[in-house]
């Protein structure tokens, strides 16, 4: 029997929740709601008592201070509509299996396989409202109809009991667990068809490699002698399309390249990751010698480098940035809980220490009309804010960098880059904590969640454009407390030496864990049979690619498995025995005993041939704003400060934890009120030291209107000065690079793809240059590669956008420089020249152009300028420290005045400029974005000194902190060309996201 609790708040209390769906309404939807108030219901499949549900409603379900419970009778009252929302059958509802544990702790007994508690949510409104009205309202804004379903129901029926709310019913699943042997002796046409009903994402050439490889006489004998016939089955087929996925194979960046530059040159690339990124690394590894800190890159989860003769640092950042366009708050959710077991699955596993995140947007306030199966930007910044936060609170681990980027070309896909470090023991039970191996006979055990529905085609789905027909089973939803419990255990488990291989079970699942962990010892057998389900009735080929959330996968000793299993149950951890490692040469898949899948691990994994792709190279010219000669500037600086790519994000920062740990040094707001934006974040892994870590990133997609190239140098750049500008080493640092791109393979939907294949060339070439110039480790990354949305008709295509991120060390965090001015008198320095160089920048898109003079980075002026600014810091020289970037020295300026509450007197004349002189103008000078530029202060006792260090580069001084709280700025004809009071310009600065 199902039994229904609603729970809803007594009148009196303030119902926070229903006033800001209220609020949504009218703001989105334009609906004259009065009133919103929210029921929590819990519909509750199982045989319970009178007295046990009694107990239920009064306890763990309901808070008896603020709110009353309803059981089996309807709390709803005094309402125009109700809406009620819950989730689709097969959507993973972390609520609802939270409750489940809580009503097995109070009645003291475990509900029986079936049974289970399933959440929803009323929305009880008032107002005038018409049916169509309400529909639009729950599918606009309180019902994502991808994984969650609705029903309406007016108060006239509802109060003369014709209609009652609705109950969701329990999660149930077809039973269907068998397999299907899929003909591949069919047409060209056929073939495609096969892959496209099937969300394989496989072209025409991949197909026919398949087919030709089951037409093969040896490979029928074989297959025969387990059982099996010459034809694949779905099974097969399905692990094949997610290994070979881009999503999971790169193949764009494995691809070999015909690239054509301007003048016509041509040149071939055999691999953008090894000629460029592999490339880099090797080449700085062999600069760096015996001083090489580097200890696992490009070969794990993560990458792993020595922070001191004790611990490694490892870390990752990834995407999620399909899923968050269906569903923003499960698809973000998963993808920081997601990234978390990457460092946790690196070696033989590291505690997680911190998150970062970066997120790409178009306007909250957009306001054009959207294709069928978009949601609105203000919906998916919303959701994915709110999933982040949930994933990396609830997980304990603090949230210490990151920014928002906002540009209305991502409408069509945001992107939603997560990271994670950890931090590990140099050695772990006597071997390096980086290492770990498999050995045949070893068992296949997964541990954490169940395995659902949540996920299926996960890998292959990312792998394609956003369209009206994406399915609605990519999308997943992480639940971080299950998560949580299972690296407890685990880390348990590594110091006990109890397993001797760990890896994440993410895209792909079950399919790519154990089929890449197969490679290190040449086999596997693994029963599909034996997987824990989160309910009945999954066909096989779905057990073996869920993406459902948070399991690991790991290769156990057969002698340590009882006592692996014995803690696991002790730490209330879910462990399986799935299967066996061997050395057979073959992936091999069983169900119940009979074989459903068996391939050569060199065919599933080596079996497709490089992509070949051609890239031509060309010069685009964008129009240039008409120069206006101004007296004043103020206003431009106002609207720069407001401009959503430069405002404060600090609604957003502060709903995520930066103290949990008690690690944190310098936070994501600094400053004499804490609001000031800091340049990156400093952290110290290990309490019982002042070593800290350093973490920053460089992210400028609008630079890639002009040139690629310089959008790459400009992201790297950028994460590096945030790094040093707080104090980080430039003897120990590491760089991952994270590539979103819009789909650069010509096609018929793709006309420009020649373009778009030479502008990734173009990013991967100055990666090669200014890591090897800048002496920066790849040590891992990541590439998105189909950030397209096309329904058919409209095409909405991401720009070019890398997300460069820096990680290292700080000696001692006490030395930490923050971005605050700290004292009238202090000494203004501009490190580094200004050129003309306003393409791209933000004062050029307040007027709507994007221009052509990109800024160049020149890494060895730079390079060597940080090496003395950091001299200058290690000896106690610098005050303050703010790098330039996006509004240039105008805005820079204004961050750092009321950042510290204090003022700023600066002269034009007295910054350092790199051109001819008809281009020095006041305006080029205050918003230019030129590269590698820092803004110290040095108090007046320290300025011999700092001079001293800061000899030989390009540096001066331009002005003094001041008591007046105003930013006065002289131009180079002495007149003041702008002023404002530091109260008005933080106001401008800090109101336009202040609400969301």
């Amino acid at each position: 029997m199902t039994h229904r609790i609603e729970i809803s708040l007594k009148e009196q209390v303030r119902d926070a929740r229903g006033e800001r769906i209220r609020r949504e309404i009218e703001h989105f939807l334009h609906f004259p709601v009065s009133s919103v108030r929210t029921i929590d219901v819990y519909s509750i499949d199982a045989e319970l008592s009178g007295a046990e549900l009694e107990t239920i409603a009064a306890d763990p379900l309901c808070d008896r201070i603020i709110q009353t419970s309803h059981i089996d009778t309807p709390a709803a009252k005094d309402f125009d509509y109700l809406v009620e929302v819950g989730f689709r059958p097969g959507v993973t509802d972390n609520v609802g299996r939270t409750a489940r544990e809580a009503i097995e702790y109070v009645t003291g007994r475990r509900l029986l396989e079936g049974e289970g508690v399933y959440t929803s949510v009323q929305y009880l409104l008032k107002g005038d409202l018409t049916p169509d009205d309400v529909e639009k309202i729950a599918t606009g804004l309180l019902c994502n109809t991808l994984i969650q379903r609705y029903r309406v129901v007016d108060f006239r029926s509802f109060s003369s009991g014709v209609s009652q709310p609705p109950g969701i019913p329990k999660v149930t699943a077809e039973t269907r667990a068998t397999v299907t042997e899929i003909n591949l002796n069919v047409s060209d046409d056929a073939l495609l068809s096969i892959s496209k009903e099937g969300v394989l994402a496989l072209t025409l050439e991949e197909m026919k490699i398949i087919q030709e490889y089951f037409q093969d006489s040896t490979v029928a004998e074989e297959r025969k002698r387990v059982g099996l016939s010459s034809n694949p089955t779905d099974v097969e087929l399905e692990a094949l399309a997610q290994t070979w996925s881009e999503h999971c194979k790169h193949k764009i960046f494995a691809a070999t390249i015909d690239y054509c530059d301007e003048n016509g040159n041509r040149e071939e690339i055999r691999s953008l990751f090894k000629t460029f990124i592999q490339g880099a690394t090797k080449h700085v590894r062999e600069q760096l010698g015996e001083r090489d800190y580097c200890l696992s890159v490009f070969k794990d989860n993560a990458g792993v480098i020595k922070f001191n003769d004790d611990y490694s640092l490892v870390y990752k950042v990834e995407t999620h940035n399909s899923p968050s366009a269906l569903d923003p708050y499960g698809g973000a959710l998963t993808g920081i809980v997601g990234v978390n077991r990457d460092p946790f699955g690196t070696g033989k596993g590291a505690k997680l220490i911190f998150n970062t995140d970066v997120f790409c947007f178009a306007t909250p306030f957009y306001e054009k009309a959207l294709p069928a199966r978009l949601l609105h930007p203000r919906r998916i910044f919303e959701g994915v804010v709110e999933g982040v936060e949930h994933g990396g609170n609830k997980s304990g681990i603090p949230t210490v960098n990151g920014s928002i980027v906002f540009d209305d070309r991502f409408a069509g896909k945001p992107l939603v880059f997560c990271g994670t470090a950890g931090f590990m023991p140099a050695t772990i039970n006597g071997e390096p904590s980086h290492f770990k191996t498999i050995y045949p006979g070893d068992l296949i055990v997964m541990t954490g969640g169940r395995i659902g529905k949540d996920g299926i085609h996960g890998a292959t789905f990312s792998s394609e454009e956003l369209s009206e027909s994406s399915p609605v089973s990519a999308v997943q939803i992480g639940d971080p407390i299950t998560q949580k419990r299972m690296t407890d255990f685990l880390i348990i488990a590594r110091d006990r030496n109890l397993y001797n291989f760990i890896t994440d079970n993410g895209a792909g699942g079950l399919s790519s864990s154990v089929g890449e962990m197969a490679t290190e010892c040449g086999g596997c057998k693994l029963d599909l049979a034996k997987a824990p389900l989160k309910y009945s009735g999954l066909a096989p080929w779905e057990i073996l690619i869920s993406e459902a959330q948070e399991r690991m996968s790991l290769a156990v000793p057969p002698e340590k498995i009882d006592e692996f299993l014995a803690l696991a149950q002790k730490m209330g951890v879910e462990a399986t025995v799935l299967g066996t490692f061997t050395d057979s040469g073959f992936f091999h898949i069983l169900y119940n005993e009979a074989t459903v899948a068996y391939l050569p691990i060199d065919f599933l994994h080596e079996g497709l041939p490089p992509m070949q792709l051609r890239g031509v190279w060309e010069i685009k010219k964008n129009p240039e704003p008409k120069p206006v000669v101004k007296s004043d500037y103020t206003d431009e600086l106002m609207k720069l400060l407001s401009s959503l790519n430069i405002c404060s994000k600090e609604s957003v920062v502060r709903r995520y934890d930066h103290e949990v740990q008690g690690g944190s040094v310098l936070k994501p707001f600094t400053g004499i009120d804490n609001d000031g934006p800091s340049d990156a974040a400093v952290l110290r892994p290990d309490l019982d030291s002042f070593e800290g870590v350093v973490v920053s990133h460089g992210i400028c997609p609008r630079y890639s209107d002009i040139d690629t190239y310089h959008m790459m140098s400009n992201a790297i750049d950028e994460g590096l000065r945030g790094y040093v500008a707080v104090g980080g080493s430039l003897d120990l640092i590491a760089g991952l690079d994270n590539f979103c791109w819009c789909d650069p393979v010509q096609s018929e939907k793709t006309p420009d793809g020649e373009y778009k294949t030479a502008q990734l060339v173009r990013a991967n070439k100055a990666l090669y240059d200014y890591c090897v110039a800048y002496n920066i480790p790849l040590i891992s990354g990541k590439d998105s590669m189909k950030n397209d949305f096309f329904d058919g008709v409209t095409k909405i295509s991401i720009p070019p956008t890398v997300l460069f991120s820096v990680i290292g060390k700080i000696d001692d965090a006490r030395k930490t420089v923050t971005m605050d001015a700290k004292r009238p008198g202090d000494i203004v320095y501009l490190l580094g020249k200004t050129a003309f160089e306003l393409g791209g920048s933000e004062f050029y898109a307040l007027q709507g152009f994007v221009g052509n003079r990109v800024p160049r980075v020149d890494a060895v002026k730079s390079l060597k300028r940080y090496r003395a600014y950091h001299e200058a810091v290690q000896k106690g020289l610098v005050a303050s420290c703010h790098d330039l970037s996006d509004g240039g020295l105008a805005v820079t300026m204004a961050e750092t005045a009321f950042a510290g509450g204090l003022g700023m007197a600066v002269e034009l004349q007295r910054v350092l400029f790199a051109g001819v002189p008809c281009d020095r103008t006041d305006e080029v000078l205050l918003f230019s974005e030129s590269a590698s530029r820092l803004l110290v202060t040095v108090h007046p006792e320290h300025r011999e000194m700092f001079e001293n260090v800061m000899s030989g580069n390009c540096f001066s001084s331009i002005g003094k902190i001041t008591e007046e709280t105003m930013l006065t700025v002289t131009g180079i004809d002495g007149s003041v060309v702008l002023r404002g009071a530091l109260d008005d310009l933080k106001e401008a600065w800090q109101s336009p996201l202040r609400e969301l």
